[in-house]
């Protein structure tokens, strides 16, 4: 590897480009091993990769933040007040946390980091300069907005907007309208289809759309964007409803929510034969080997699902092909559940009724109101009885096909569930489980316990 701001190149067993989950675990794994390794990401702000500066931590952070306004320092009341002490306190978090995942491959004497943009000069030798570039859809006046933000621009705002337009109604979208709407900001949600979180059965995607409603969000579905401008107030979004009228909202700031692509540009790859797809994801098989076979790419880069602990499930795929059997890959991959931190969260694991059904599966299903759960007093407890538990199973053989729960603690009481499916345990034996008490995940007695 060479690098522009160093005379000597330095020769390593292994170069890892990012500090994400997948890769910094990687390099500190064989680091400690003896390998000589070098961690290189192109930017000090970004050590530890995207989950602790600019996704999971942050967010949830000000999510946690914004539904227990106690925490912070002198409790203040105003929303906006609220917003200024939240980011400074989740800055604080994230620096913490970039400081400990630096000290983590700067301490070990076979590593290095450096900072900087690294691309491929040849197959086995990377040139590390600067640079990157925000991505955003081609919207006519969104990139030349000064009031359009994505959703890591958003984390660090010194101060919030009254107003916020949401473009996309799609995981990331909704968490973020949901956090706003907690420190009191007027929010509006576009959305092109005809509801939000289009991936989860429609009368989930209702139910959250009811919540974001309730706490103040306007949520507008069958959109199609025309075009953002700069006001002197602010900025308007324009747009064309279902039937074609054209209308506009305007706000203080716009947020970006369309999807995220892989950064892979200026890497180098088409130089060196790295194939990408046409979302410039980097094309990997199974054991995620691009098509060179000594270079693999893990995480958000090869088009795989955005979640860190998939990051880290692809460190472990690498690390048996590195220097185990070789046998592990991403077909062992079961029951991977997912989280959309609203309030109260969103969870799944497995699939829908409607894509159990497109199976061709005789299956049973179970719908519990959390309201109407007396045998599940944790709820109460806590104050937020709002949500519903549903379930799927195989008739026939009793196979858990998928379980949604929105409702308080789901994130934490799903990871049960995709446990329980990954060892083949059935609908009844969840249903019979035992469980401590008072909780949320003793709500698997009722849930199971009503499938018909």
């Amino acid at each position: 590897m060479a690098s522009e701001d160093s005379a000597a190149p330095l020769d390593v067993d292994l170069a890892v480009i990012g500090f994400g989950k997948g890769g910094k675990t990687l390099a500190a794994t064989l680091a400690k091993t003896g390998k000589r390794v070098v961690m290189i990401e192109q930017s000090a702000q970004m050590y530890g990769g995207t989950c602790i500066n600019i996704g999971c931590v942050p967010t949830k952070a000000l999510v946690y933040r914004g539904e227990h306004p106690e925490l912070l320092e002198g409790a203040p009341a105003d929303g906006s007040a609220r917003w200024a002490a939240a980011v400074g306190a989740t800055s604080e978090l994230t620096a913490l946390m970039r400081g400990k995942n630096f000290a983590m491959l700067d301490t070990p004497d076979t590593a290095t980091v450096v900072t900087g943009r690294a691309r491929f000069a040849d197959p086995h030798t990377l040139q590390v300069t600067t640079g990157a570039a925000p991505v955003l859809p081609d919207i006519p006046g969104l990139r030349d907005s000064s009031h359009v933000v994505t959703s890591t621009e958003m984390l660090s705002l010194p101060t919030r907007p009254d107003r916020l337009v949401v473009l996309g109604g799609g995981y990331i979208g909704v968490e973020f309208a949901s956090m706003q709407a907690s420190f009191g900001v007027e929010v509006t949600v576009l959305q092109r289809g005809p509801r939000i979180l289009p991936a989860e059965d429609e009368d989930i995607s209702q139910r959250v759309t009811a919540l974001l409603e309730d706490s103040g969000v306007r949520v507008v579905t069958s959109t199609s964007l025309t075009g953002v401008h700069d006001t002197t107030a602010g900025v308007r979004v324009d747009y064309a409803t279902a039937d074609g009228t054209a209308t506009s909202v305007e706000g203080d700031l716009v947020l970006a929510a369309l999807g995220r692509r892989p950064l892979t540009d200026d890497l180098g790859l088409d130089a060196v034969g790295i194939a990408t797809d046409d979302r410039g994801a980097v094309v990997v098989d199974e054991h995620l080997r691009t098509s060179l076979a000594h270079v693999f790419a893990v995480g958000d880069v090869n088009g795989g699902p955005q979640h860190t602990y998939v990051s880290l499930d692809d460190y472990r795929i690498v690390l048996d092909q590195l220097t185990g059997t070789g046998a592990r890959s991403t077909a062992d991959r079961v029951a991977v559940p997912h989280v959309v931190f609203t309030t109260p969260p969103l969870a799944r694991v497995g699939l829908t009724e409607r894509e159990a059904r497109a199976t061709g599966r005789s299956v049973r299903t179970a719908v519990r109101e959390m309201a109407t759960m007396a045998t599940v007093p944790r709820a109460r407890i806590v104050g937020d009885t709002r949500g519903v538990m549903t379930a799927v199973a195989d008739a026939a053989t009793g196979e858990i096909l998928g379980v949604t729960m929105l409702a308080h603690d789901a994130h934490e009481a799903i990871n049960t569930v995709a446990v329980a499916m990954r060892l083949g345990a059935t609908a009844a034996q969840l249903r019979d489980g035992i469980y401590t008490h008072p909780s949320m995940t003793e709500a698997l007695n009722d849930l199971f316990g009503a499938l018909q």
